[in-house]
């Protein structure tokens, strides 16, 4: 099965740039994305036969909100993690299949500043245990934009960023707490030394030209799905959005 999660900073705009294009060429199974900055009716997609699609949006207009388009009919679909304060900004989508939960997610920026940390940290602890309280009945696949750079492998500059959203201590420590919880970060599973591979950057100062990224979009699945997974990439050479998609091959 192929998996494939692109924040994709508003769909709209991205159709315009190409997204159907992408959608098509990829092929995948469950193809997630999370930033649509769009309401239910606001856009018609042309997908190719066969997918059916699911949406969470934030009650806020052009703001946040998630989506899966997938070929595989899922047994249930969970609109956020069941607590209203988060619940209105359309972060989190959860399809249920017979030996697995697929989420992907939108996860709060700490904002400049760091205005929004101490909701993020508050936001980490809740989506965990939403998270364990899945991996208690069946496997989890978790996948989106997680905010945050892991360790420094993971961004171009990590000194100069050290006190900056996304790469805060209190961020990166959370990150390592859902790992010691049983989960897998794919990518470094697979190419743990790799450097100088990012999923984002900055419209400013040419960083995609650059390649003066961040990787903070992640495929993390619960370790009981190790010997399952087959490979994962980031693919660097797609554009369309400030992010570009990342891929999780598997076999489910």
């Amino acid at each position: 099965m192929k998996f494939i999660s692109w924040n994709v900073n508003g769909l709209r705009a991205c159709v315009q740039k190409g997204f159907l294009d992408v959608f098509r060429e990829m092929d995948a199974d469950f193809f997630c994305i999370q930033e649509t900055k769009l309401q239910e009716g606001q856009i018609s997609l042309d997908l190719p036969e066969g997918y059916e699609s699911y949406w969470n949006y934030a009650r806020k207009k052009g703001y946040s909100g998630t989506a899966v388009f997938t070929r595989h009919k899922p047994l249930s679909v969970v609109q956020g993690i069941g607590i209203e304060e988060y619940d209105m900004e359309g972060r989190v989508l959860t399809l249920e299949y017979d030996n697995f939960y697929l989420v992907t997610c939108y996860t709060p920026n700490s904002q400049s500043e760091l205005a929004r940390l101490s909701y993020r940290m508050e936001w980490e602890q809740a989506f965990l245990l939403f998270l364990d309280g899945l991996k208690e009945k069946k496997s989890v696949v978790l996948c989106g934009d997680l905010n945050v750079a892991h360790q420094e492998i993971d961004l171009k500059n990590p000194k100069t960023n050290r006190k900056n959203a996304g790469f805060t201590d209190e961020e990166r420590e959370k990150f390592s707490v859902l790992l010691s919880h049983g989960y897998l970060d794919t990518f470094r599973y697979f190419y743990p030394q790799m450097e100088q591979v990012y999923s984002w950057w900055s419209y400013r100062f040419k960083a995609r030209e650059k390649n003066a990224g961040w990787r903070i979009d992640y495929f993390v699945v619960s370790e009981d799905l190790k010997d399952k997974i087959r490979d994962a990439k980031i693919h660097t050479e797609i554009f369309g959005s400030d992010h570009c998609p990342v891929e999780l091959l598997a076999e489910f």
